[in-house]
């Protein structure tokens, strides 16, 4: 009997260990190729470096974590076929993003499978605005907080102006447009044109008839409201046509991705926005901001962009929130991070309840001077900061949320 009992104890203990040992799935659902593919890159980069430091620290409740990932492609039809597979495999949690057209279609799809979807890189004012809902947290910030944070620099230093805007025909772009024309007061589209350009596959061509447009109207602002391939097209054939030297660029959202893929010569002076770079840490002494950018450029040889850095925070703090729920139930890990403050790479940042918004300070930068880029290790110097707000002043109100909840018809809590 003792012998028995002995063995079944034994058993018992052998199975504990090894479900103690089953990884933790979760799934990056993300651009590898296409027009987006360096901000995706960099988003994976700064997930494995989570998922390695989380395991080596012993994982999630003795647990081990599995990065699985899908290329989106930028494609709002494959992102969500993409959600089904990851599902699937048995992915607990899933996030990613890059065009917010994408992350809002998986983030659906992640609901209707009862899971939580956390945007990466989705600028839209609609991602936690009219289509928010439930399971879609945002790490990122808004077009809304970047174009905030803009218009108040913009209205101080360059009053007065006339602007143009060369726009991406999606929610990103549309958004963006709409809330940069508010903060900067240029509402009127007579004064201050614009052109759309297609998205995703826009043809050479359709850019540079844009930026051909921009350069006959004469405007002192060119806002171009492009990102990733788009913006390097539309920046490289700016600077051709001598735009560069004669009219002030503005890039609402910028990484520093898509500054080295135009170059330093061609991005100086560009103005923009960013809610993180990598010499933000230094300038303001956030010692796990520090340690994270040194990890991060001996691991992979390049500095992290704000995408590898979004990608990297989103895992710890959702297994922070499993840690605290106790559980990888999604309604359980949603009640954890609804009002959860935290800092972690810069200064506090929290998760707001009534639109599961990333509430965070937000930057206005400038492109140095390629001189100045090229005296980093990695040439890769890029942001000068400006200005910056803080999240509470940055992100609308709850007046505000609701305001354009009912305009689009939708409830006004999340659902």
């Amino acid at each position: 009997m003792f012998k028995l009992g002995l063995c079944l104890s034994c058993v018992f203990c052998l199975v504990s260990l090894a479900h103690a040992a089953t990884p933790i799935k979760i799934g990056l659902n993300y651009p590898f190729t296409g027009e987006y593919k360096e901000e995706g890159l960099m988003q994976k980069r700064g997930a494995l470096m989570a998922v390695a430091e989380i395991n080596a620290a012993g994982g999630v409740r003795g647990r081990p974590l599995e990065l699985l990932e899908r290329d989106t492609h930028s494609d709002a039809d494959k992102a969500r076929m993409n959600v089904d597979a990851l599902v699937a495999e048995g992915a607990a949690m899933l996030f990613g993003g890059a065009s917010s057209s994408v992350a809002i279609a998986a983030s659906e799809q992640a609901r209707r499978h009862g899971l939580l979807y956390f945007g990466t890189l989705t600028y839209s004012n609609d991602t936690t605005g009219k289509d928010g809902h439930s399971h879609m947290f945002r790490e990122c910030y808004s077009a809304w907080m970047a174009a905030r944070v803009l218009g108040e620099y913009l209205k101080k230093e360059m009053p007065g102006k006339r602007y143009f805007y060369i726009t991406a025909d999606y929610t990103w772009g549309q958004t963006t447009e709409a809330s940069m024309r508010e903060f900067t007061g240029t509402t009127d589209v007579q004064e201050h044109g614009a052109v759309k350009v297609p998205f995703p596959g826009a043809r050479y061509r359709e850019i540079s008839a844009a930026v051909d447009a921009a350069a006959k109207s004469g405007a002192e602002v060119i806002v171009m409201v492009l990102f990733g391939e788009q913006m390097v097209q539309g920046m490289t054939l700016a600077e051709k046509q001598g735009l560069t030297q004669r009219a002030q660029i503005i890039v609402p959202n910028l990484t520093l991705s898509m500054v080295e893929q135009a170059g330093p010569f061609i991005m100086a002076g560009v103005i923009g926005a960013v809610p993180w770079a990598w010499n933000i840490p230094y300038e303001r002494e956030y010692v796990r901001g520090k340690q994270f950018v040194e990890a991060f450029s001996r691991e992979f040889r390049t500095r992290p962009s704000s995408s590898a850095a979004s990608a990297y925070s989103i895992v710890y703090q959702w297994k922070e929130a499993v840690e605290r729920a106790g559980s990888l139930s999604s309604d359980a890990v949603r009640k954890r991070l609804q009002g959860h403050r935290y800092q972690l790479l810069k200064d506090e940042q929290y998760w707001r309840e009534f639109d599961q918004q990333n509430v965070q300070t937000v930057y206005a930068v400038k492109v140095k001077d390629r001189s100045l880029v090229m005296k980093d290790a990695y040439r890769q110097n890029f942001f000068e900061i400006l200005h910056s707000l803080p999240g509470d002043k940055a992100a609308p109100s709850l007046a505000q949320w609701q305001e354009q909840r009912q305009r689009h018809q939708r409830p006004l809590q999340l659902e």
